[in-house]
């Protein structure tokens, strides 16, 4: 899938994104950025953007002939970003938090070539409600799956079934990547 267009890297060792990323065709390199994320002190919707060019920026200074690519999900819930729980407790704590609620999956991808001072920058956003969750359909589910490392304590694709009651936009950005908006921005390279 990579006909006509100069070497990728993801700059990202995420196996969600690798993942969608081959699944789409795609032929790449991945490399962990060197970028330190950020969380506080800004707007929610704009903490995904910039960790996002951080990342790729981070990668892309050694790599100036290759498209450098660095994406960042967050979950943004009433104003405030939701993180990775420190502990199983507080992962229950966050979940029936989102019981019967709303929030949206926010993603930033930053896309650049140093060589030719391409930049493409795009942010995609999906709301995500949830089941009326009991105590018993929580721990069910933290059987099941390890919330510690997934932002908001949970991962659609991992038994999703058992809390989320609707997705309204893209599923991809859910698990970390918009692969219907990266797919329309990569195509501009060619």
């Amino acid at each position: 899938m990579n006909k006509g267009l100069p070497e990728i890297i993801l700059a990202s060792e995420s196996p969600r994104r690798k993942e969608i990323l081959s699944r789409l065709g795609f032929r790449f390199n991945s490399i962990t950025p060197s970028f330190k994320e950020i969380h506080d002190c800004l707007p929610p919707s704009l903490v995904p953007v910039i960790n996002a060019c951080g990342k790729a920026e981070s990668v892309a200074d050694m790599h100036p002939s290759s498209i450098v690519i660095g994406a960042d999900t967050i979950i943004e819930f009433e104003e405030e970003i939701l993180g990775k729980p420190g502990t199983i407790p507080d992962a229950k704590k966050m979940l029936l938090r989102l019981s019967s609620r709303k929030h949206s999956v926010v993603t930033g991808v930053c896309m650049m070539r140093i060589k030719d001072r391409g930049r493409c920058v795009f942010c995609d956003s999906t709301e995500v409600v949830f089941k009326k969750l009991t105590e018993s359909a929580v721990d069910d589910y933290l059987s099941k799956v390890n919330p510690l490392d997934k932002a908001g304590s949970y991962a659609l694709q991992e038994h999703g079934d058992i809390i989320i009651e609707e997705v309204d936009g893209s599923v991809d950005n859910v698990i970390g990547f918009p692969s219907e908006k990266f797919l329309k921005a990569i195509s501009l390279w060619v």
